[in-house]
């Protein structure tokens, strides 16, 4: 390798959240050691890509990427690392250039054994048994390099072991992040200028399930009281089941707790509920959400929804649409039923036929957009806090920009103003309510950065 040039690194992340935060991660321990950072698109030294394997698709998606790394620069080494590199280690090694595999953990040793592939020309895996660990991997992402919100990953693991879901395989077991850990790099957040930041994880709000005097209620009102100039915390998902008195509290009296919360519902028909080995009934969802918003007076709440699981009849998929409706959510993601290889709803009786599945899914989707428009019609007129997180496009008006971003209630809201604007808490009045956006105008910056939310 030349060394008259800085070694380059590219990344591509497939998946979720905390995927996205990981890469981060990964890429803060390659800066250290100097390298720079390209496009994937570009021609780089290291590949790195952050896989995903909650659906077969997932695993899918990441082969082509994989593939589209050899191609890209066929003497550079090909690192995979992430969710599918857990589950499959065997499979992704049969790729012809792939270099150097590493599951979700230990990442630590990924600079070290892509530099000892380097020496050799030998494949090497790094994926070690997930089950067996216990104990938080601490990654700091002290910055985003591509975020206005910033995320910061509180646990990881899970221990529900629904029948639909493969992520216990590939994640391990429950494990949280030491509090002082998540303060610190909270703090560290704040003073890279984040106004909001968004708790991850696995099982987010599982978070302190294995410690033995405190847990997530605890996490947040610390969040609140001891991370000096942080505006807004948002929770990216919370189970119904975990909602507990001592969470309602503390959400009840914060300041900077947003009113958004995701609430993954998957079904809204008990025996369906059941059979996915999903911790609560439809009459407990209900329960926790009406006292959320309660809490939250004017909250959002967003939901997941899987159609089409095995033996979901005709009158169970009514039962679901009509708690839906009876919900009344701001936003639905809706999935159709996939069967996951290794997982015991794969290998259930009675799965339901696709064109089943993708008409079930197409009234859901036309529901969750009638409710949209309807929550988001409640706040035409009305003025809104929101982040801008990015430029739409240029406006005729000098140095005006069109501006997008979410409000605290996370309503996508545009409107002009100036490029400065972006990552700061602006008052935005809604002049126009839609789905999936709204548009507005600014009503002024705030001031006084510490003002509540609420």
């Amino acid at each position: 390798m030349n060394n008259k040039r800085s070694k380059t690194v590219s990344f591509h992340t497939l998946g979720c959240k905390v995927n996205h935060y990981e890469t981060e991660g990964i890429w803060q321990k390659f800066k250290k050691q100097g390298y720079e950072r390209v496009d994937f698109d570009r021609e780089a030294d290291i590949y790195v890509i952050n896989t995903c394997t909650v659906t077969n698709t997932g695993d899918k998606k990441s082969r082509q990427v994989i593939r589209r790394a050899i191609r890209k620069n066929p003497e550079a080494v090909v690192c995979v690392t992430g969710c599918y590199a857990q589950i499959s280690p065997g499979e992704i090694m049969e790729i012809p250039g792939v270099d150097v595999i590493v599951g979700t953990q230990e990442r630590e040793k990924m600079i070290p054994y892509i530099e000892e592939h380097q020496k050799t020309r030998e494949p090497i895996n790094g994926v070690s048994n997930i089950m067996k660990n216990r104990v938080f991997e601490e990654m700091d992402v002290p910055v985003f390099s591509d975020r206005t919100r910033a995320s910061l990953k509180i646990q990881e693991g899970c221990n529900n072991f629904c029948t639909f879901c493969i992520i216990p395989w590939s994640r391990g077991l429950l494990r949280s992040r030491e509090p002082e850990n998540v303060l610190k790099q909270a703090q560290q957040l704040v003073e890279a200028g984040y106004n909001e930041i968004v708790l991850t994880g696995i099982h987010t709000a599982g978070y302190g399930e294995d410690f033995k005097d405190y847990d997530f209620a605890d996490l947040l009102s610390d969040l609140e009281t001891k991370v000096e100039g942080l505006k807004r915390i948002r929770i990216s998902s919370i189970e119904a089941s975990q909602i507990t008195e001592k969470v309602m509290q503390v959400i009840d009296r914060s300041t900077k707790i947003v009113r958004h919360l995701h609430v993954p519902l998957q079904a809204g028909s008990d025996r369906v509920l059941k059979s996915m080995r999903r911790k609560y009934t439809t009459a407990y969802y209900k329960q926790q959400v009406d006292r959320l918003k309660q809490a939250l007076p004017g909250l959002a709440v967003t939901s997941d929804v899987i159609v089409g699981f095995p033996g979901e009849t005709d009158a169970e998929f009514e039962e679901t649409y009509r708690f839906i409706q009876e919900i009344g959510f701001s936003e639905l993601h809706v999935f159709p039923f996939s069967k996951r290889t290794g997982t015991p709803a794969a290998k259930m009786a009675d799965q339901v036929d696709e064109e089943v599945k993708s008409e079930r899914v197409d009234q859901l989707i036309t529901l969750s957009d009638q409710q949209a428009k309807n929550y988001a019609s409640k706040y035409e007129q009305t003025v809104v806090e929101v982040i801008p997180e990015e430029i739409k496009h240029q406006t005729d008006e000098g140095d005006q920009q069109l501006l997008v971003g979410y409000s605290d209630n996370y309503l996508k809201v545009q409107f002009t103003g100036s490029a400065d604007l972006i990552g700061e808490i602006v008052r935005v009045k809604i002049t126009k309510s839609g789905y999936p956006i709204n548009e507005g105008v600014l009503v002024k910056v705030l001031a006084e950065p510490s003002l509540s939310i609420r």
